[in-house]
């Protein structure tokens, strides 16, 4: 059994949350520019991998404005009280992406179009991985010191925008260098299989967070967090 750590005082609650909201609209910014520039490069490339990418920015952007709505609350308590809400809006964002991403795969696959080669999509890919790391790391430590399972989920969107932007960087080197055209897609439905995982945890609220001393846990590592009031 791991010792609990101290939930905040009321100040470094306040400190915390306006640091959420920092990362948030940080977040939001990003994924805005990158969402476009991934989208249109994307079509014009004929890459499902790429528009993938772009789209799942899309969704980060909702991801962080839902909890960026969340802690718009005046109280504690009612920042609590939208945790589970906003959860659901993360999953079901998840959700659509994968299902978007897998149709669009399979289509490519089967014949429905082959991606060229895209260098705003294999420089969008790298500054991505470079830049999302350290995003995700501070909003899972603000989080964490929180107790929201929502600050961790959200921050779990960005990590997940550092994978793709691994798989999405090999999938376009690939099929530029050896013209692998199956290379794009295959790295589309890698995307959303991350997707699937990650919306069914953001559902049932699972996070691996540092959970304050309030919110009573039996487990160590990864728990559900449930409300204080």
């Amino acid at each position: 059994m791991t010792a609990l750590s101290p939930a905040p005082s009321p100040q470094r609650r306040a400190v915390l949350a306006r640091r959420v909201r920092w990362l948030v609209a940080a977040t939001i910014t990003y994924n805005a520019v990158e969402a476009v520039v991934a989208i249109t490069a994307g079509t014009i490339a004929r890459s499902g991998a790429l528009v993938a990418f772009g789209l799942d920015s899309v969704i980060e952007v909702a991801s962080a404005a839902a909890v960026a709505w969340q802690f718009s609350a005046r109280t504690p308590d009612l920042v609590q009280q939208r945790e589970k809400r906003t959860l659901r809006i993360i999953a079901v964002s998840f959700f659509a992406l994968a299902a978007y991403v897998t149709a669009d795969s399979l289509l490519a696959l089967t014949g429905g179009g082959t991606a060229e080669h895209s260098t705003p999509g294999l420089v969008l890919a790298a500054l991505s991985l470079a830049i999302m790391p350290g995003l995700s790391v501070a909003q899972r430590r603000t989080g964490r010191e929180l107790g929201s399972a929502s600050a961790v989920a959200d921050s779990k969107q960005t990590l997940l925008c550092t994978y793709l932007s691994g798989v999405l960087l090999a999938g376009l080197a690939v099929n530029s260098l050896l013209g692998w055209a199956w290379a794009d897609p295959i790295a589309g439905l890698v995307i959303a299989a991350v997707a699937v995982k990650e919306g069914r945890e953001a559902w049932r609220g699972d996070a691996c967070c540092a959970v304050p001393a309030t919110v009573a846990s039996k487990q160590s590592g990864c728990s559900t967090i449930t409300p204080t009031p």
